[in-house]
């Protein structure tokens, strides 16, 4: 959830939102440290911090919080079995922050900034008692990265942890890859060399960029990114793929073909110079194994479940923001 973009959203449509955050996580939880969960005056919410009792009885504090006025922020520990009758176990602390007109300013920074998937948050309780953030310039890839050395201070995602994906490619996969992706925590770079092949709308945590030489933008695609290869062309396709195995830096390099068009591709490869380590890296076909369709929708689905499977293993979330 691009949660300063719904803040600011709300706004415009109510005058106010409040920002529930999971600010601290020991033990079982339905969710993880950082989960997020807009609510607006008339009851109405994005995201969600577990559901159940828990995401109930947030969603009432919210909406006293708005009803009392845009104040300080309030944290509030729970354990989940004794106080809320929830099976987990666990202890959760979050955090309630109250937002108007008088914020849209900052929160349009924050939402422009939040799209682009580059940047982190620092964050720190101010002297009015609300939460004063800046963008960290210095921390690339959205994820959060445990705090910072200056008591008092953490570090945000923006988003929801959101990893980028930089896919390759407009045709039928790449766009049924872009649908499956919307709902998820990741940020999607879309690149074709073909201004025309885009659709004329895109999912809200998708950008569009074309780029009459494809491969050039790797050098945008920021370290851990996973990369998607699927375009119209097998000679842009083994220009992509051997830039980003050569480079060493992403998160996963994934390629859609057959297995003749993976032993072709390692072949041309290794006679250009790339290592066997490099090559191992590289996933073709796409998708998880065992999911044999060959329909669009079916491929990107199986791809959108192994993007998640590498994004979990490649970044572990802290118990605390």
């Amino acid at each position: 959830m691009l949660a300063f973009r719904r803040l600011l959203e709300a706004i415009e449509a109510e005058g106010s939102a409040a920002l529930v955050t999971l600010a601290r996580v020991r033990g079982s939880s339905p969710r993880e440290a950082g989960a997020r969960m807009v609510v607006r005056p008339s009851g109405g919410f994005h995201g969600t911090i577990g559901g159940g009792a828990l995401e109930w009885a947030a969603l009432e504090a919210a909406l006293a919080a708005l009803k009392a006025g845009r104040g300080a922020a309030a944290r509030r520990s729970l354990a989940l079995g004794p106080e809320l009758a929830q099976c987990c176990g666990g202890r959760v602390d979050w955090r309630i922050e109250t937002f108007d007109r008088r914020d849209v300013e900052d929160l349009g920074a924050l939402a422009a900034a939040e799209g682009e998937g580059l940047r982190s948050l620092i964050a720190r309780i101010g002297g009015d008692g609300r939460v004063e953030r800046r963008l960290d310039r210095d921390r690339p890839g959205g994820r959060l990265t445990g705090r910072l050395p200056d008591a008092g201070e953490w570090t945000e995602p923006l988003g929801e942890s959101a990893r980028v994906v930089t896919l390759f490619g407009a045709g039928h996969v790449g766009r049924a890859l872009a649908l499956a992706l919307a709902p998820l925590p990741f940020v999607v770079r879309w690149i074709d060399s073909r201004r025309e092949a885009f659709p004329a709308r895109a999912p809200a945590n998708v950008a569009l960029f074309h780029v009459p030489e494809p491969a050039s933008a790797l050098e945008g695609a920021p370290d851990g990114a996973l990369i998607v290869v699927t375009t119209h062309s097998h000679a842009i396709d083994l220009a992509i793929v051997a830039a980003a195995l050569e480079s060493e830096r992403f998160g996963y390099v994934g390629l859609i073909g057959s297995a003749t068009k993976r032993a072709r591709f390692l072949r041309r490869m290794r006679e250009a110079g790339l290592t066997e380590a490099m090559l191992a890296k590289l996933v073709c076909p796409i998708g998880l194994a065992g999911i044999a369709g060959k329909d669009p929708a079916v491929i990107a689905a199986s791809t959108a479940a192994q993007l998640l499977m590498v994004s979990e293993r490649l970044g572990e979330r802290p118990a605390e923001i």
